[in-house]
Formats: structure tokens, sequence, C-alpha cells
């Protein structure tokens, strides 16, 4: 594959969702400013977005938006614009409603409920570094289905070829792999996709029968956070991996 230069420079942060398996937590605050150790999860991924270099990000708001606005009112970067939505348009829909935000040029994004640690090297420039705009219109970081912790599904998401193409699992097929809601898109996976609402996973399945749908496995320790018993089971997790960092590899 050849080696592409091309900065990522934007990203979007999805965090217009619900988070009904998170009730009653997100009865009142949503999902994003749900906090672990201490810091919500909104923040922590803009914290990685900093420190990567991305200097514009821009979030999409529905349930309970404005308690986001307000929350990141002064934070002073990455700078942030929001897009929001009247009615809620998946995560599709919400990316493509922001494109005008974001660009003619690939962008980052994340979904706001994500919480990863890195390996040597950052997940986002891991991504940076393998994207090829020639060759994909999508870039997903994977995740090992057998090292995801607090994963209760057992048929995974994508089978992955030695050279990084995904393909999405068949019926009664087990997948190694699930997305890890990191990802890296160009623009044009949205070219003829409609408006309104409607999932990622349309874009991704055209990509595939493309050829232009690629992954990469993610080298660090990855979280699922989907219910508030999960809250203290992974910052148990995460307090005995501080205390015994051998136990990460």
């Amino acid at each position: 594959m050849a080696e592409k230069k091309q900065k990522i420079a934007r990203a979007m942060v999805l965090a217009a969702g619900f988070g009904k398996r998170m009730r009653p937590i997100t009865d009142t605050i949503p999902k994003p400013l749900v906090e672990v150790q201490g810091r919500t999860l909104l923040d922590t991924i803009l914290d990685r977005l900093e420190d990567h270099g991305i200097e514009d990000a821009v979030i999409n708001l529905h349930y309970l938006g404005d308690k986001i606005k307000e929350h990141l009112a002064d934070r002073p970067s990455p700078a942030v614009q929001f897009s929001p939505e009247a009615e809620i348009l998946d995560t599709g829909g919400g990316v493509k409603a922001a494109l005008g935000l974001l660009g003619p040029d690939p962008f980052f994004v994340i979904n706001g409920d994500v919480c990863w640690l890195d390996g040597h090297t950052s997940a986002l420039a891991r991504l940076a570094a393998l994207w090829d705009s020639e060759q994909m219109d999508a870039l997903l970081l994977m995740q090992s289905t057998a090292q995801a912790y607090g994963y209760d599904g057992r048929t995974g998401d994508y089978v992955m070829d030695p050279v990084g193409r995904l393909r999405r699992r068949v019926e009664r097929e087990i997948a190694p792999f699930l997305y890890g809601g990191i990802q890296i898109v160009h623009p044009r996976i949205f070219a003829d996709s409609g408006d309104g609402a409607f999932s990622m996973n349309g874009m991704w399945d055209r990509a595939e029968a493309q050829g232009r749908l690629w992954g990469l496995r993610h080298d660090g320790l990855w979280f699922h956070v989907g219910t508030p018993e999960s809250i203290g089971e992974l910052e148990e997790a995460l307090h005995y991996l501080t205390i015994s960092p051998a136990a990460a590899r």
C-alpha cells in the first residue's frame, strides 16, 4: 500500500443518543457526560483528540444537548462546533448533517461513549498513519472480541483479512472483531446516501462491496460502557491496570 501523508485535521464526536441502557444515570445527563475515574467520557475523547493535534471538532447534539454545551463552554481546545439535531439522525445521518462543518477532507468519527487505552502508539496516530484516500472510504478501529472488557456479545462484527480489508460476518458466523467506535471516513462515502436518519452500517456495507472498507486492529485495551453496573467494573479494572501495568500486557 502506498504511503499517504494527508493530515487528518478534523474530528466529529457522536453525542446525540439517548443512552437508554445507562438509565437511570442518563435520565438527567447525556451518556457522553458519564464520568469514569472522575472525568467524563466526552472530555477523555477530546483530550485524546487534542493530544493528537486536532484543532477543530464537531459534536452532534439531541438528547440533553444543552448540558453538553454548558459542560464544554470553558474548554479552550479543540475548538468545538455543535451540530444540533431536531430529530435524532442515527450515526450516518448525524455525520452527513455535519459535513458542512467538517469540510471536504477525511476526518475522524468517534462514538461519544467509547473508552479505550492506547498501546505503544495512540490509536488515532496509528489510524492516521494507515489512512490512504486512494484505497479507502472508511478505516475502522477493530477490537478483538476476546479482549474486549465488558463486551457481552458472542458473534462479533467483522472478519479482517491479512492486509486489513473488512468483511461483515454472515449469518451464524462467529467474527473475531468488533467495531471499536473510532474511524476515519472520507465525505464521499455519503454520496447518494439520502437524507434523514440512517446508520453508518449501510455506508460500510457499500464501501465493503467496493473493496474500500478497511480495518486496523487496536493494540491497546478497549472497554464497553453499557450499563450503570459496567462503570464500577470499568473503574475497578482501570485501577488494577494502573497499579499493575504488567497486567495490561
